[in-house]
C-alpha cells in the first residue's frame, strides 16, 4: 500500500483517506490543520516515548542484576532501599485532592457495572453501548441464576415453569430494593400513579404505596394505566414494564412483563487488549467504528438463523415525573475509549525519516478528533453531556509515563482547538511501578484523571516479569492468595479516596472471567462494591444487568466513607512481597500446571493469529469457558518462562505439553467452522504462525520488554495474513 506525504509525515493511503473523507468533515477543522497537529505531536513526543521505554529496560536490568546477587535471600528494607536508589519506588507527594472538572455523572456520582468491548466488532460495540438498560427477566431466564433442574430447562421454546421462577425471584428483588408500605410485590395486581405517588393494589383489594416514596421517579403512559413505572435507588434506575398484551404480562396478575435495570453505566470501547489490530487495514476499521459511536450513527448488520438483523444505537428514554415534568434518561452507556500503551510502534504513519511512529500517539489523536464530533453535536442523545472525551490509558509504568500521557493530551487539545483538560484520563493501575507509586501517578494527572482500575491479570504478569531473577514463582492458582494481591486491591481504593475520588471519579475493579457462571458471579462479585469500588468489569450485557443488583444491595458511597474513616491502607511491604515458591512440587503437579498454561495459551493464540479475534471465551483444561485476552496470555507465558528459567521444568516439557494440549484444544473447537486444527503442525511448530507465537511468548518471554505479548502476536498475525494473501493470489 502506498503512502501519502503530508506535513512531514508519510501516511498509509487508507488511513489518509479515512481522515480526510470521514474523520475531518463535520469537525470544523481542515485536513491541513489536522495533519500539522499530528505532525507536531509526533515530532514533540516520539523521542520521549522511546526514552521512557529505554528507562523501563534499564530499570529491569538493574533489578535482574540485584536479584542474581541475592539468591540466598534479602530483607524488605534492603529491597525497598534498592528500589528507591534506582527511582523505581518514589517518595509520595504531599496530600492533595484531584481537580478534574466537567465529569459526567456516570463517572463521578453513579456507581454501576462497566463493560469492556472490542470496538473492532461493530455489533459488539453497539450491544455494549446499548447495555445501559437490561432486562432482569432475560438475565435470570437465560443464565444459571435459575437452576436448570428438571422442569426448569430453558429449551428452544419458552418454558412457563421457568418463567414463573424468574418472575418470583425478580419480585423478591423488588421487595428487597423497593419495598411496599404494606404487603409484597408478589401480591400486587395493579400498579398506577395517583395522588402524587406510585400506588399498588394488592390481591385483597388494599391499596398501598412505597415504603420510601422518594424512590418513585416517574412513569410512561397514562397515570392510571402506565406502561412503565420508574424508580431510582442508589443512583440507578429500575423500570417496571406493564403490558397485558405481552405473553408474560398476560400471565402475570399485575400484567408485569419485565423489569428493566439500568446496567452498564459506562463502557470502555477497546483499541487494546481485546482487539487484534496489526496493520492499517485493521486500525482504520477500529477508528471508523469509534467515529460512528461518537457521531451516534454506527450500525451493524448480521445474519442469524438465516435472517438478516440490524443493530443501531439506542435512543434516550422519556418519562414523566410526579409533578408532570418530562424526564430524559440516557439510552446508552457513557463511552470511554482505551488506546494502546507506549510499547507498540506502527508503520501506518512514518516520520520524515521513514521511522515507525508510537501507535499510542496516533490513537490518542484520532480518538480525540472523533470525540470532537460528539462535543459539537446538536443531538440531545450525545455521549458526554459535560463536554468531555474519555481516554483510558493502559500499561503505564510510574508517574513519569503518566505525565507524558497528560502532555500528549495537552498537545492534542491544542491541535484540535479543545479547551484545556477536555480529554480525561482513565488510568489502568496494572503495572507494578504504577501500583507502588499510585499516589504520585494520580498527582501527575490530578487535573484530568477520572478513573483508576485495578488490572489484576496484567499486574500479575508484570509481577512475574519484574521479579524473574528472584526465583521460581508459585503456581497460578496460589497467586490469587499472595500477600501483594490483597494489598494491591485495597491500596487502589484507599489511595484513590485519599486523593479525593469520592463522588468525583471512578474506582474500578477487574473482570469476571467466567461468562457462563452467572450464579457464582452474583454470589462473589458483590465484594467489589463492598470494597468501595464504584465500578467493576463484566463480560457481557447480561452480566452487567446481574451485577447491577450488587449496586442496589450495597451503597458504594457509604462504603467509601467507611474506608476513608478507617484509613486501612495496606503496607508497602505487603505490596512488594514477591510470590516465590518455597516448597518443592511433585512432578505431577508441575505437569498439571504446564498443561493448564499451555492449553490456555493455545486456545487463545489460535483465535488471535488465525481468526484475528482479540478476546474470546476459551474453554480451560476443565472445559470451563474463560474470557481470555492478552493479559491472561501474559500471565501464562511469563509463568512458564519463569519456571523454565529456574529449572522447575524444561523447554522439552513445554514442547511435549504443546503437542498434548493441541489435541485438547482441537477437540474443544470442533464446532467452530472457522477454526483451523493445530495438531497436524505440531511436528514442526515453526510452520504454523499460531504455534510459533505460543513458543515465542514462552521461550523469549524474559527478553521482551515487560513480558508483553503484543510483539510476538503482531508479528505472527502479519505472517498469517501474508500467507493467506499469497494463497489467494
Amino acid at each position: 500500500m502506498t503512502y501519502i506525504k503530508t506535513s512531514n509525515l508519510n501516511i498509509k493511503r487508507n488511513l489518509y483517506n479515512f481522515i480526510v473523507n470521514e474523520l475531518v468533515p463535520g469537525s470544523g477543522l481542515t485536513p491541513n490543520r489536522v495533519f500539522d497537529g499530528l505532525s507536531h505531536l509526533i515530532d514533540s513526543l516520539s523521542d520521549a516515548n522511546d526514552s521512557l521505554l529505554s528507562q523501563r529496560s534499564e530499570k529491569q536490568g538493574m533489578i535482574d542484576a540485584w536479584h542474581r546477587k541475592r539468591k540466598s535471600g534479602f530483607s524488605f528494607d534492603e529491597y525497598q532501599s534498592f528500589l528507591k536508589s534506582i527511582d523505581y519506588l518514589l517518595d509520595e507527594p504531599a496530600d492533595f485532592c484531584i481537580e478534574t472538572a466537567n465529569v459526567d455523572d456516570e463517572v463521578a456520582t453513579i456507581s454501576g457495572p462497566q463493560l469492556v468491548v472490542p470496538v473492532k466488532n461493530a455489533r459488539y460495540a453497539i450491544n455494549a453501548a446499548n447495555a445501559r438498560w437490561g432486562s432482569l427477566y432475560d438475565a435470570f431466564y437465560g443464565t444459571d441464576i435459575i437452576a436448570q433442574k428438571e422442569g426448569l430447562e430453558p429449551g428452544k421454546r419458552y418454558n412457563p415453569q421457568r418463567g414463573q421462577s424468574v418472575t418470583h425471584q425478580a419480585k423478591t428483588f423488588l421487595d428487597d430494593i423497593i419495598p411496599l408500605e404494606e404487603g409484597s410485590h408478589h401480591e400486587v395486581v395493579r400498579y398506577y400513579f395517583g395522588n402524587g405517588s406510585c400506588r399498588a393494589v394488592l390481591e385483597n383489594g388494599e391499596v398501598t404505596t412505597l415504603y420510601d416514596e422518594r424512590l418513585f421517579a416517574g412513569y410512561i403512559g397514562e397515570p392510571l394505566a402506565p406502561s412503565e413505572i420508574l424508580f431510582l435507588h442508589n443512583g440507578l434506575h429500575i423500570s417496571l414494564v406493564i403490558n397485558k398484551d405481552d405473553d408474560i404480562g398476560y400471565a402475570d396478575k399485575a400484567n408485569l412483563s419485565d423489569i428493566l435495570l439500568e446496567s452498564a453505566v459506562t463502557t470502555i470501547q477497546d483499541f487494546e487488549d481485546s482487539v487484534a489490530a496489526v496493520d492499517s487495514e485493521d486500525k482504520v476499521e477500529v477508528y471508523r467504528n469509534w467515529l460512528g459511536l461518537m457521531q451516534g450513527d454506527l450500525t451493524a448488520d448480521f445474519t442469524k438463523a438465516g435472517k438478516v438483523n440490524s443493530r443501531a444505537l439506542a435512543k434516550d428514554r422519556f418519562y414523566t415525573d410526579s409533578v408532570g415534568n418530562n424526564i430524559r434518561l440516557k439510552g446508552r452507556s457513557l463511552l470511554m475509549v482505551r488506546n494502546v500503551g507506549l510499547l507498540m510502534k506502527t508503520d501506518m504513519v512514518l516520520d520524515e525519516f521513514e521511522n515507525e511512529i508510537p501507535e499510542g500517539l496516533i490513537d490518542g489523536f484520532i480518538s480525540a478528533l472523533a470525540g470532537l464530533h460528539d462535543l459539537q453535536s446538536t443531538q440531545t442523545d450525545k455521549n458526554s453531556r459535560k463536554g468531555s472525551i474519555y481516554i483510558v490509558k493502559p500499561k503505564l509504568h510510574g508517574p513519569e509515563e503518566v505525565a507524558f500521557t497528560c502532555r500528549s493530551f495537552e498537545l492534542i487539545e491544542q491541535a484540535l482547538g479543545l479547551a484545556p483538560n477536555t480529554i480525561k484520563l482513565g488510568l489502568m493501575d496494572e503495572e507494578r511501578r504504577t501500583s507502588i507509586n499510585l499516589k504520585s501517578c494520580i498527582y501527575q494527572a490530578r487535573q484530568r484523571i477520572v478513573f483508576v482500575n485495578t488490572g489484576f491479570l496484567d499486574r500479575t504478569g508484570d509481577e512475574i516479569h519484574t521479579s524473574m531473577e528472584a526465583g521460581a514463582v508459585v503456581p497460578k492458582t496460589e497467586m490469587k492468595h499472595s500477600a501483594w494481591i490483597n494489598a494491591y486491591e485495597k491500596r487502589n481504593v484507599s489511595i484513590a479516596l485519599e486523593c479525593g475520588f469520592h463522588r468525583k471519579a471512578q474506582i474500578g475493579k477487574g473482570m469476571w472471567a467466567m461468562p457462563d457462571r452467572m450464579a457464582d458471579m452474583l454470589m462473589q462479585k458483590i465484594e467489589h462494591p463492598k470494597s468501595g469500588a464504584s465500578t467493576a468489569w463484566v463480560p457481557s450485557p447480561t452480566a452487567a444487568t446481574l451485577h447491577a443488583i450488587h449496586y442496589h444491595t450495597v451503597d458504594v458511597f457509604d462504603e467509601q466513607k467507611r474506608v476513608i474513616q478507617h484509613k486501612d491502607t495496606e503496607s508497602m511491604e505487603s505490596l512488594l512481597t514477591i510470590p516465590l515458591l518455597t516448597d518443592s512440587l511433585e512432578v505431577k503437579d508441575v505437569n498439571k500446571e504446564i498443561d493448564n498454561n499451555i492449553q490456555g495459551i493455545l486456545g487463545y493464540v489460535s483465535r488471535w493469529i488465525d481468526q484475528g479475534v482479540g478476546c474470546s471465551k476459551v474453554p480451560d483444561i476443565n472445559d470451563i469457558g474463560l474470557m481470555e485476552d492478552r493479559a491472561t496470555l501474559r500471565i501464562s507465558s511469563q509463568h512458564l518462562c519463569n519456571w523454565i528459567h529456574h529449572g522447575i521444568c524444561t523447554q522439552q516439557d513445554v514442547l511435549d505439553s504443546i503437542r498434548r494440549m493441541a489435541k485438547v484444544v482441537d477437540q474443544q473447537n470442533l464446532s467452530d467452522p472457522e477454526y483451523a486444527p493445530l495438531l497436524p503442525d505440531c511436528g514442526d511448530i515453526s510452520n504454523r504462525p499460531a504455534l510459533a507465537a505460543a513458543w515465542d511468548l514462552i521461550i523469549h518471554g524474559k527478553e521482551v520488554v515487560n513480558g508483553y505479548t503484543e510483539p510476538a502476536l503482531h508479528r505472527r498475525r502479519k505472517e498469517h495474513k501474508d500467507s493467506v494473501l499469497k494463497n489467494v493470489a
